[in-house]
């Protein structure tokens, strides 16, 4: 797929300024689902500009004869609660058997998993103990001399889509909408907070931000390979403000996006980076699990917005056993794009805002690329 022209500028200017940048990937276990599934994450919307896809489909040769495949182990990253993902994802098992079964494989068991982290995923996916990880383009480039990718999800475009954080605010809620698209933009949003409702005040204010704002607050932040919660939030700070995101005074590191939120909600921390629109997906917690008084749009505002993201990826392991067969790899493509067609199939992986599947290309993910390295040369300077 191509990138657009805004995806472009924004990598080369990023790349004109800084040098690289990369983080050392940190191993954790990957706990184990019951028989009940799992996703997690979403992260929705297209840059300005930017083109949009449509599910499409793959030919896959009629199999000769049935092989057996005794588990497929398929891994999530934890951008949403673990609990919500096994619940989700749990009819996946299911759908994957059925669609494998007529291209030529039967698979006696999935076994779904999400990770303590996404770093722990990319090392599953890098050891083989994992097959299938369904990883943002960050944890797929940081991991991709052991993984490839196999697919990019497709979401539904946002009704806000500009550079500007006040516009954000000023059309809130944000709402889908129909169409599908490869990008989505990370956000940086202020929450109850009396810093926090003070920095979003200075946005909708029309005053320009300085590093004394920013690093005068409290910041929730991803992993390091995470794309809207670290990677792009980091240029964004150096690209406005010459700084690195490891020079934030006061900066924590998130398990979850529900975690990074239930912290805001309760003025633990004054600022998360997210994904366009998080805020969607955490409306029902605000009130309820949280138990804030107004809505998650009225106690929060966008501050920062970053260029244009390229979807999720669906990859394989370069080293398991099951994905060294290459017909199980077109087989498998076809099959996920199959159930991203279906109405039930579409249910499942909503839970990470994906609405269907494309065949993904690995230059896809050059600008994600270009990002970790330009992270990585960041820390090597503050050493």
């Amino acid at each position: 797929m191509k990138k657009t022209v805004s995806m472009l500028v924004a990598a080369t200017m990023a790349a004109s300024m800084l040098a690289g940048c990369g983080s050392s990937a940190t191993s954790t276990q990957t706990t184990q689902a019951a028989s009940q599934g799992e996703t997690a994450q979403a992260e929705t919307t297209a840059a300005a500009g930017e083109s949009t896809a449509a599910a499409g489909e793959t030919t896959v040769a009629a199999p000769a004869e049935t092989k057996d495949i005794d588990v497929l182990n398929v891994a999530f990253v934890p951008s949403r609660e673990p609990d919500e993902i096994v619940t989700a994802t749990e009819p996946l098992k299911d759908m994957i058997k059925k669609e494998m079964l007529p291209l030529g494989y039967n698979i006696k068991d999935v076994e779904i998993t999400v990770g303590t982290s996404y770093e722990a995923v990319g090392e599953g996916l890098a050891a083989g103990t994992i097959d299938i990880g369904f990883i943002p383009g960050g944890t797929y480039v940081l991991y991709d001399d052991d993984c490839e990718v196999l697919l990019t999800a497709t979401r539904d475009g946002l009704s806000i889509d500009d550079d500007d954080p006040k516009v954000w605010n000023e059309n809130k809620p944000t709402k889908p909408t129909d169409e599908q698209v490869t990008f989505y933009r990370a956000l940086i949003i202020a929450g109850p907070s009396e810093a926090g409702k003070a920095i979003g005040d200075k946005v909708n204010n029309g005053e320009a931000l300085t590093w004394d704002d920013l690093n005068a607050l409290n910041w929730g932040v991803m992993g390091p390979t995470s794309s809207a919660g670290y990677i792009y939030p980091a240029l964004w700070i150096q690209e406005n403000f010459q700084k690195n995101i490891t020079d934030l005074t006061h900066a924590v590191q998130c398990d979850s996006y529900g975690t990074a939120f239930a912290r805001l909600a309760q003025g633990q921390i004054d600022v998360l980076c997210t994904y366009a629109d998080a805020r969607r997906d955490y409306e029902d917690e605000w009130q309820g699990d949280y138990a804030m008084k107004n809505s998650i749009w009225d106690d929060t505002n966008v501050i920062g917005v970053t260029p244009g993201i390229y979807n999720d990826t669906i990859s394989g392991s370069k080293v398991s056993k099951v994905m060294q067969d290459e017909d199980f790899k077109a087989a498998f493509k076809k099959a996920m794009i199959n159930i991203g067609n279906t109405e039930e199939g579409k249910k499942v992986i909503a839970i990470y805002s994906h609405k269907g599947y494309v065949e993904a290309n690995d230059s896809d993910y050059d600008s994600a690329r270009d990002a970790q390295k330009l992270i990585k040369s960041l820390r090597l300077d503050q050493k």
